[in-house]
């Protein structure tokens, strides 16, 4: 990856993919992110204005984001041309009261290609390029978890489905090679360096079962994790939201053991709870569901103990090492003394290729202030943890 050449990539790119589309019209979604940024940048270069950008506002971007994102890209140094399609109700009816994660993934990935499939067959676009990348590509072939964005390599015929001949300019490139294209294009600082977004959206962030409250209380936590983090440059950062709900699990009292040993407290200051909710996980290089264990540790005062991180990464490696039913190990923040319905959790990890990540290291300070914000801003919000799981065990998102 070091020896990655941006310029020649494009001199080989660009007119292949003139090659490959002639004179045909084709159809982009942009998100924002870098990958489909780059994308739409090379094929405009080859096509010009056979090229048409659509931002999907499917109710899982962030806050203002597909108007803001519109003016970003259709402003100069790119001049893409931008249009932003109002497709919410359509995705939130679709996604409605579906729990697992990969069923979820799959109705998006198909409710987003058939909204693109209408779109091309009005616009007359025979073409469709998305900025699906090699990890993309390698998480979902190796069944670690649907990319929504891999069709062809999963065997699924885009012009039977779809209606549309599907164009994959950087599907050869990781993402630290993206942002060195970007960079070489052009592109803004605030798109080039963006934060990774999944496809669809805070759909996988909001875990389990969608409702409106659920997800508008996402949006703000995520409003607010942005805020807070991104001086500390972690390579990705975000919250995801959880329903509140505990099962009983056999094994917490070897956990709870585990937690008193490696942080050297009383085994009395320790609450271990297992949630309802699972999570997506790795075994044997395998998407895996497991079990999402939450940890609270309380001081002698009866203040919430903030261990260093590297003992919090050495709990993780234990429990996860011993018992592969968890694939998430959250640490208390803050929390409220009401039960609500919801819990925030935090995760920033440090990664070169999104295969394999460790956690960041926020200082406390950090993730006290967001617990606080978040616990201010969001009503029904009863807890704020930090996710303090590596990849492996866990996978970066956590459907």
């Amino acid at each position: 990856m070091q020896d990655f050449n941006p310029a020649k990539f494009i001199d080989t790119s660009v007119p292949e993919i003139r090659a490959l589309i002639g004179n045909r019209k084709a159809l982009i979604a942009v998100s924002g992110g870098v990958d489909s940024t780059v994308c739409a940048v090379l094929v405009k270069k080859a096509i010009g204005e056979n090229l048409l950008c659509v931002i999907l506002d499917d109710a899982f971007m962030r806050k203002g984001e597909p108007q803001h994102i519109a003016q970003i890209l259709s402003a100069s140094p790119l001049g893409l041309p931008m249009k932003v399609l109002d497709v919410q109700a359509r995705f939130l009816q679709a996604l409605s009261n579906l729990r697992d994660a990969e069923e979820k993934r799959k109705m998006f990935r198909d409710t987003f290609y058939k909204v693109l499939g209408e779109t091309a067959k009005k616009e007359r676009c025979e073409m469709l390029v998305q900025g699906t990348i090699k990890a993309d590509v390698l998480e979902t072939t190796g069944g670690v978890k649907t990319q929504h964005n891999v069709l062809k390599q999963m065997g699924i015929n885009t012009i039977e489905e779809y209606g549309f001949k599907v164009v994959e300019p950087i599907e050869t490139l990781f993402k630290s090679q993206v942002r060195i294209l970007a960079r070489h294009l052009g592109v803004p600082t605030e798109i080039a360096e963006r934060q990774p977004f999944p496809g669809p959206g805070l759909s996988v962030r909001v875990v389990g079962e969608i409702t409106p409250e659920k997800l508008a209380s996402e949006i703000e936590a995520t409003s607010v994790v942005e805020k807070h983090f991104t001086k500390h440059d972690p390579s990705q950062f975000f919250a995801a939201t959880i329903d509140n709900n505990a099962v009983s699990y056999p094994r917490t009292s070897q956990i709870k053991e585990t937690v008193a040993r490696v942080l050297n407290v009383p085994a009395r200051h320790v609450l271990v709870k297992i949630l309802e909710a699972k999570a997506t996980g790795l075994q044997g290089g395998k998407r895996a569901y497991g079990g999402i264990a939450t940890i609270r540790v309380q001081t002698e005062n009866q203040l919430l103990h903030q261990p260093p991180l590297a003992q919090l990464s050495s709990l993780q490696a234990e429990i996860t090492g011993k018992d592969q039913f968890p694939t998430r190990i959250l640490y208390t923040i803050k929390e409220k003394f009401n039960t609500q319905p919801y819990i925030t959790v935090l995760r920033a990890i440090q990664t070169r290729d999104f295969l394999t990540a460790k956690v960041s290291d926020i200082p406390w300070t950090t993730l006290n202030e967001t617990a606080d914000e978040i616990l201010q801003t969001c009503t029904n919000i009863a807890a704020v943890y930090y996710d303090i799981t590596s990849k492996p065990p866990a996978t970066v998102e956590f459907e």
